[in-house]
């Protein structure tokens, strides 16, 4: 061996060794940000359970409110109305917000102003103040799921199905575990104590968790999709732009067309249950015996929270398009099975079980789908943007009481089933080659910061 050879082997290693440190360094940089998105998802599913009480929990404070003032209940519900309204409406701008200035002020504040809204309701002595408290209470919840959403989806390019889907469940599940303590409190310290206990705590754990969220950096996305992933160079749509393709108006009425079918079939189950007299019969499923009624509602909510996540699962890993008409066939079928059988109570339980599995995940296959399609810089809003359909979706929910007067419920339960076999047809057949030719069309653009 010559001394120049032998000289070069303490460089060779100096080399190696310096490769072999920043393959380490680099590796715990990845584990630390793997870490970090996976702490950023669960302070977005948090905040998203402190929140559902004020749509889910709702229903358990009409009967007390009514109770004290006798005020119709019509009127009182009105105020839930102005809620979904306000909560779905106001996300776009909130979540402009979100995509300018991070997820924190716009968390913080919404957690703020949730607080007041139910702060509001302990005090409310006329249906003017009780219509206030609700529209301030909606805005705060707005604020609150579109940021969390949006913060998903930026987070998880690479699991974005999964990743909405998880923090969906926590807006649909996250009243689970706080029924039955608002109730006690209802019954021992009444309504206004129970606004006001639940309405402070909610809004100081959301401003907590708020604190702690943050957005990725600007070359997140293309770090975890990889330098040659068509998604890393796919162009950032603009809400302005979006709204000028075809692609995303498809998918709004898609959206409504799921989201108001199910409602339709769903939202007044309590009236189909005695309507069809099943109420109060005994089911007994797995040793668990209950009123079928009771028993359908607590399983719908636990497969409303459940399906989220699920098929955000499946669409990662078989497509967005594909795993739309899977689940929307199985709400159409669902529910037209619900139509025949449902004066079974054994099959009234099972079957709105599978309407409620096969209808909540539009909150999850939907947000995903439009970040896929139009870029996460501008998540939030994009989002946010198409979440309004659940808004617009609220609004032909009355249809089904004029539905269900003049043609029975199986007239409901046909117009549900056939939005739902559309929606899927539309899903393969129109939406896939469509999204296929935009994203394509995109997908050599360069990212608009």
């Amino acid at each position: 061996m010559t001394d120049q050879a032998a000289g070069a082997l303490p460089s060779q290693h100096r080399v190696a060794a310096a490769a072999t440190a920043g393959a380490a360094a680099a590796g715990g940089a990845a584990g630390s940000v793997a870490s970090r998105r996976w702490v950023q998802l669960a302070l977005g599913v948090l905040c998203m359970s402190m929140i559902a009480n004020l749509q889910y929990g709702w229903t358990l404070f009409v009967n007390p409110i009514q109770q004290k003032f006798g005020w119709e209940r019509a009127a009182i519900q009105v105020a839930f109305t102005i809620f979904v309204v306000m909560e779905t409406w106001l996300v776009p701008i909130e979540g402009w917000f979100v995509d300018r200035f991070g997820p924190r002020p716009v968390t913080i504040g919404g957690g703020i102003l949730c607080a007041i809204g139910w702060t509001l309701n302990a005090f409310a002595d006329s249906l003017p103040f009780l219509y206030f408290a609700a529209a301030v209470s909606g805005i705060g919840a707005g604020a609150v799921y579109g940021t969390c959403v949006g913060n998903a989806l930026k987070w998880f390019p690479d699991r974005r199905g999964l990743a909405a889907g998880l923090t969906a469940a926590g807006f649909g599940a996250g009243s689970a575990l706080t029924v039955l303590p608002i109730v006690a409190m209802i019954g021992s310290s009444g309504y206004e104590q129970t606004f006001l206990v639940f309405g402070l705590g909610q809004g100081i754990i959301v401003v907590l968790a708020g604190l702690f969220l943050a957005s990725p950096d600007p070359g997140f996305a293309a770090r975890v999709a990889g330098p040659r992933s068509a998604k890393a160079n796919r162009r950032q749509y603009r809400t302005a732009e979006m709204v000028r393709t075809p692609v995303f108006w498809l998918m709004y009425l898609m959206f409504v067309m799921m989201a108001a079918g199910g409602l339709m079939a769903t939202a007044q189950l309590a009236v189909i249950a005695k309507d069809f007299k099943v109420d109060g019969v005994p089911v007994s499923i797995l040793g668990l015996t209950l009123p079928a009624l009771s028993f359908a509602l607590t399983l719908d909510r636990l497969l409303n929270g459940l399906t989220r996540p699920f098929f955000g699962w499946v669409s990662d890993r078989i497509g967005r398009e594909n795993t739309m008409f899977i689940a929307f066939a199985l709400e159409g079928v669902g529910i037209l099975a619900l139509g025949a059988f449902a004066h079974v109570p054994i099959a009234f339980v099972t079957l709105t079980g599978l309407v409620f599995f096969a209808w909540g995940e539009i909150y999850s296959l939907f947000p995903a789908t439009c970040a896929d399609t139009y870029g996460e810089a501008n998540a939030a809003a994009n989002a946010g943007l198409l979440y309004t359909a659940k808004g617009t979706a609220s609004l032909l929910v009355p249809l089904s009481s004029v539905l269900a007067a003049h043609g029975g419920w199986q007239t409901v339960f046909y117009v549900g089933s056939a939005m739902a076999l559309l929606a899927a047809i539309l899903a393969v057949a129109v939406l896939k080659p469509m999204r296929a030719r935009l994203v394509a069309s995109s997908a050599a653009v360069r990212p608009v910061a």
